[in-house]
């Protein structure tokens, strides 16, 4: 059903109470309402924020909809930003939330919907709907949708919808079902008019509210500075990789050719899961963290799951310090642990030098490893000349020392260093997640594919932030969209083993990262680091849920990718 762009009727509000209405916005800009049983839900969550303004001066507050229809789990709303998110794809929808007299149609359950191409049907948004309820209480049985901005016409005797441009005809239908919530009417004082609580409008100021159609019609994200291109480049070459530290083309001398609320973050929703027992234990980044101007350290104490049905805990909740990177200039804090070794030194104890250089490339520079390094003029070192080559110990390849230099300075620096052809890992290599919370809980429903046992829920939780100086754009704010994200594990011996892989992945911060979504192509944003998650439990119709006989020995196998294996568990 095409939409037209035209004001919606706007209601004025005089009672403090009204019926809660929560929407989501398809591509084609057409407004859906969720169901009464999820509005519900989501109001329940919302108004636990009332009347506060969410940015990114704030903590994030998300709520998993599969806590209120199971078939909705992948998704999650995002408050600050006013959008679905879905946990397996990344796609974000606009939302907002509509507030109708406790007499409409929606304060009566009533929903009117229409026949789609593919036999399903689909309901009008909740304006139309009570518009329709309105007109055919007058007796009228042709309906003019086109005070709505619609070319559409609904016949009530015949029960059909008329495109009056093409005159092609869909049946519609009258439905009752459950009313929708009665709530209280967030508006700030004095006003008057659409008491509309989306982010728009309660980020309005004094200004009163904001009417028309399109007031809702985009997702409002931060506006952040445009970030500067990432000082990373991968070159596919072959079945190889080569790794470029950074951008040649940006290094002046570089003679080579450029190839290269102290609120609770997750409200009080747990899987619903009926009387099923759960165990709870912990994991948390506890150390400075660069965050937005304004918060206290206070506000940065990373938050704990609200008391529910708990019981029985397999181990008590484990707090993990993380040692974090020297913070910005934008958020004054002191950052711990011992001094990093000096990157020469970290070079040296990983590689042999060469006496005599071979005849191949050096992958890192492109350049022949026989003549001096392409790094040669823009990497300073008192320890090795510009033809100095080394070999790595373990996997044996070569590179010039001085790319081998450039590429760790220009990663984080801990000590750790990676082969750019085979990924061997030399040291216990560390990521650049930002800080958060682990959790993890175990309950007896089994996942498909994995009948002989219960199941691990793990949650992630990591709010916005600022950007460290070891993140793309460092002092610049990042996002974190769809958090709190819940994945799921078989509570067997291998999904256990998986279990205790991916908390030592957690504690190296190798799990999320700071980037550009693949799927999104939002900049500046928390993204997975490829370790692979099961986000749904009961289909994978997207490759991200159950049953997946494969999965388990794949994220192994990823997981060892990042150095995290077995031994890691022997040396704990």
């Amino acid at each position: 059903m095409a939409m037209a762009p035209s004001p919606s009727l706007a209601q004025v509000y005089t009672s403090p109470v009204a019926v809660a209405v929560w929407e989501w916005q398809d591509g084609l800009g057409t407004w859906h309402p969720y169901s009464a049983t999820v509005c519900n839900y989501i109001e329940q969550q919302f108004v636990q924020q009332k009347g506060q303004r969410f940015g990114l001066g704030s903590l994030a507050h998300s709520i998993p909809l599969g806590q209120a229809d199971p078939s909705l789990a992948p998704y999650i709303i995002d408050l600050p930003s006013w959008t679905q998110f879905r946990q397996d794809t990344g796609t974000m929808r606009a939302v907002r939330r509509h507030l109708f007299p406790q007499h409409s149609a929606p304060g009566r359950g009533v929903v009117w919907e229409w026949l789609s191409d593919d036999g399903s049907w689909t309901a009008y948004e909740a304006s139309v709907c009570d518009y329709l309820e309105q007109q055919v209480a007058r007796g009228t049985q042709l309906v003019d949708l086109a005070p709505l901005g619609y070319n559409y016409t609904v016949n009530y005797a015949a029960h059909t919808q008329t495109n009056k441009t093409s005159s092609f005809c869909r049946s519609v239908r009258r439905r009752a079902g459950p009313p929708y919530p009665v709530t209280t009417v967030i508006a700030p004082p004095g006003h008057t008019g659409v008491a509309c609580s989306c982010h728009q409008c309660l980020g309005g100021g004094t200004a009163g509210p904001v009417s028309g159609r399109y007031r809702h019609s985009m997702t409002n994200l931060p506006a952040y500075p445009v970030p500067q291109p990432p000082h990373r480049t991968t070159v596919v070459l072959g079945a190889h990789q080569a790794f470029s530290p950074y951008n040649k083309p940006s290094l002046s001398g570089a003679r080579s050719a450029p190839r290269l609320s102290t609120a609770n973050l997750w409200a009080g929703a747990l899987p619903s899961l009926g009387n099923q027992p759960l165990y709870r234990s912990s994991l948390s980044h506890l150390g400075p963290q660069h965050q937005p101007p304004g918060l206290s350290a206070a506000g940065a104490a990373s938050a704990s799951l609200p008391g529910g049905p708990v019981s029985s805990p397999r181990s008590a909740p484990a707090t993990v310090p993380i040692r974090m990177p020297k913070p910005s200039r934008v958020q004054q804090a002191l950052a711990g642990g011992p001094p990093k070794p000096e990157p020469e030194q970290v070079i040296k104890n990983y590689t042999e030098e060469l006496k005599t250089a071979l005849d191949e490339d050096c992958i890192i520079c492109m350049e022949k490893l026989s003549v001096a390094s392409g790094y040669s003029d823009a990497t300073d070192s008192k320890t090795f000349g510009p033809v100095a080559v080394g070999r790595l110990a373990k996997c044996s390849h070569s590179f010039h020392l001085l790319c081998l230099l450039a590429m760790y300075c220009n990663g984080n620096k801990d000590g750790s260093l990676q082969c750019p052809s085979c990924k061997t890992i030399y040291g216990e290599k560390t990521g650049t997640q930002p800080r958060g919370k682990m959790e993890v809980f175990t309950f007896q429903v089994s996942l498909p594919g994995h009948e002989d046992c219960g199941t691990i829920l793990i949650v992630y939780n990591i709010p916005h932030g600022i950007q460290g100086p070891e993140h793309p754009n460092p002092g610049k704010p990042f996002t974190a969209r769809g958090f709190p994200r819940q994945c799921y594990l078989p509570d067997n011996a291998q999904g256990r083993k998986v279990l205790e892989l991916l908390k030592v992945a957690w504690k190296r911060r190798l799990i999320f990262t700071v980037g550009t979504s693949s799927t999104t192509g939002e900049t500046d944003t928390v993204v997975w680091n490829e370790i692979h998650h099961k986000t749904e439990m009961d289909r994978n119709v997207t490759g991200h849920g159950y049953p997946d006989p494969n999965y388990l020995q794949n994220v192994l196998a990823e997981l060892a990718a990042q150095g995290v294996t077995e031994d890691c568990l022997e040396q704990k």
